[in-house]
């Protein structure tokens, strides 16, 4: 008889239902996932103790503000952070005044919420650049608050780009003039850049993103090293590191919107949503949750996926 090991392991998806672009936050023990609307709520959650086993939550933000288009409010691509003891979620949603997507800030006293916006206007809307979203907050060792995002242009045949700014102290404001960072200018990238996510690996900066069609193959992660939080940016030359796989069945289709984590050995993960594919090769609309290893190679990231086998899990506590 072969012995079985007893090791935790994690096999994708982690996250079977529709959950697209997917943000974790860890908060004590806990991993709280959000994500872009979906299943008749504005916000979906789900938690965890293992990033492998999720429990579907509640609806992080039950009531829309009153600049949101309540017909169409397409609430997507949630971000949180915590400042103290308060939870701020950055999101995009349909602005009613411009009727383009921008930028609002949700607070909660509670990573599931309810988190309520009680502004009269969005955070951040460029109007006159198609609009604003993907919103990803990002706190620098020294404790000093960035916010990224990107314009919208591709709603509208503009160019796309990644931008940051400055944040308050407390998060709720910004500060100085939003810097422009990268824009879709690769063959890759297609029509858009969009989903930043700034990461800090030692004494490097490193801005994740992807670039292409949402809803195609095309879709694929890529980075850029920064001289510092607000750049200047630099594309890797190995870009994208990470995308469709058409060899395999099912077919691993449109990998992107990222998020990274960093577990309690201080391995780095890539979180991300797939396209669910059947065994037929029929693209369904459900976007499910993976996550795969991320090894440091001569401070370059290099992406161990995407990995339908099963591996090792993360580390989520050490002895």
């Amino acid at each position: 008889m072969t012995a079985q090991s007893t090791e935790p392991v994690l096999q994708n998806p982690v996250i079977s239902v529709n959950f697209p672009d997917p943000f974790i936050l860890k908060v004590d023990d806990t991993y709280y996932a959000y994500s872009t609307n979906s299943h008749s709520r504005n916000v979906p959650t789900a938690t965890s103790t293992d990033l492998v086993n999720w429990e579907t939550g509640r609806d992080a933000l039950p009531a829309l503000p009153r600049w949101v288009n309540l017909s169409t409010p397409h609430v997507w691509a949630p971000e949180v952070l915590r400042v103290d003891d308060q939870y701020l979620m950055y999101y995009t949603a349909r602005d009613r005044a411009s009727n383009r997507q921008c930028i609002g800030l949700a607070i909660s006293d509670s990573p599931q919420g309810p988190f309520r916006d009680q502004s009269d206007t969005p955070f951040i809307c460029q109007a006159d650049e198609g609009g604003s979203i993907d919103a990803n907050p990002f706190r620098d060792e020294d404790g000093t608050l960035y916010l990224y995002w990107k314009n919208d242009g591709n709603c509208c045949m503009m160019p796309t780009w990644i931008y940051g700014q400055e944040l308050s102290p407390d998060g709720l404001s910004l500060i100085g003039e939003p810097v422009r960072l990268i824009r879709n200018e690769l063959q890759w990238h297609g029509p858009v850049v969009e989903a930043p996510t700034m990461w800090r690996h030692e004494d490097q900066y490193y801005l994740f993103y992807s670039g292409n069609v949402y809803a195609g193959e095309a879709y694929a992660i890529g980075y850029a090293t920064c001289e510092a939080p607000l750049g200047p940016c630099h594309d890797a030359e190995e870009n994208p590191i990470l995308s469709s796989n058409m060899e395999t069945t099912p077919l691993v289709v449109g990998p992107g919107h990222q998020t990274l984590i960093r577990d309690a050995a201080g391995e780095t993960w890539l979180v991300y949503h797939v396209w669910q594919i059947t065994s037929g090769g029929i693209r369904t609309d459900t976007r499910q949750v993976w996550m795969d290893r991320i090894e440091w190679v001569d401070d370059r990231p290099v992406v161990q996926g995407p990995t339908r086998p099963p591996q090792p899990a993360p580390v989520v506590e050490v002895e």
